[in-house]
């Protein structure tokens, strides 16, 4: 059964938290969505793990049914300073896997580096699933360079005055006009429309504020040097083959700099792995959680 709550943050802020699984599991593992997501996109990894672990999903500042979000703490910074006291609250204690979707690792990453002690004492596998340690820098929208290039500007002038809109949120009727675009911008082949409906559910629900305010921050990310620097623990890096917002290249640099990390590159997937490819993500969560329960068998 999942259990609801909240964590309160340190400004005042509160977190929508879920939980699942015996509290006294051996391990606790922490699922992390990405920007505009919610929770929901770890649903089915959830109910393959929880019989085994602990697992806890929550939703991010400004995100699903979390509290809403001052222009000032749109940033990673503050996103790695939340899953610090989100791990303290939850799992004061034990062995702790962090996984990341998108934005969420990037969230793991600033973490890391904002709190290297802590993570190095309390985090014992790693799953990174989607996600960039170098900000913009790859991402092209599988577009040819030149358009992505004013794309981009486009996107980066829209953000700046979404930011100013705070707590607004686009209209429920867009639901059925943005499935179009989301489904070519972060679905593979084969999609199933449910997930495709998921996925834009969560968009609609994210205020406008953190839509526009996370972006500077998003882009600008670089923590390539963080990752080479953080100890060696049971890691996965995932990335679909057609992932036009963090593509191969970036899965292959962040493996590159995480000592000892597998790497998954899944034929003809998109940006949204742990629906497009629950098998193959949930199988390196599994993984990950048995070497992080007996660190001396890898």
């Amino acid at each position: 059964m999942t259990q609801h709550s909240e964590v309160q943050l340190a400004d005042g802020s509160r977190l929508h938290v879920r939980q699942t699984g015996p509290a006294d599991a051996p391990v606790t593992v922490l699922l992390l969505h990405g920007w505009t997501l919610d929770g929901r996109i770890w649903h089915r990894q959830v109910s393959a793990l929880s019989g085994t672990a602990r697992v806890v999903t929550y939703d991010a500042r400004g995100h699903g049914r979390s509290g809403g979000i001052g222009r000032g703490a749109a940033t990673l910074d503050q996103l790695g300073d939340d899953l610090a006291e989100v791990v303290r609250a939850v799992a004061p204690t034990g062995p702790v896997v962090l996984a990341g979707h998108s934005l969420g690792g990037m969230t793991i990453m600033e973490y890391a580096h904002r709190h290297p002690a802590d993570f190095a004492a309390r985090v014992k596998g790693l799953v990174l699933v989607s996600t960039t340690a170098e900000g913009h820098a790859h991402t092209v929208y599988g577009l040819p360079v030149p358009l992505a290039r004013l794309v981009r500007v486009a996107e980066q002038t829209s953000a700046g005055l979404l930011a100013r809109l705070g707590d607004w949120r686009p209209h429920r009727a867009l639901i059925l006009a943005l499935q179009p675009g989301l489904r070519w911008l972060l679905f593979g082949y084969p999609c199933d429309p449910a997930d495709v409906r998921l996925t834009t559910k969560a968009v609609v629900r994210t205020p406008l504020g953190a839509i526009g305010g996370f972006r500077p921050s998003v882009g600008a990310q670089q923590r390539l040097e963080t990752l080479a620097a953080l100890p060696t623990v049971p890691t996965t890096v995932l990335v679909g083959e057609r992932d036009r917002l963090t593509p191969p290249t970036c899965a292959r640099s962040i493996a590159t700099a995480l000592p000892g990390a597998r790497l998954v590159v899944c034929p003809d997937a998109g940006h949204m792995l742990t629906l497009e490819r629950t098998d193959e993500v949930t199988a390196a969560l599994v993984d990950v959680v048995q070497h992080a329960h007996a660190p001396s068998t890898r």
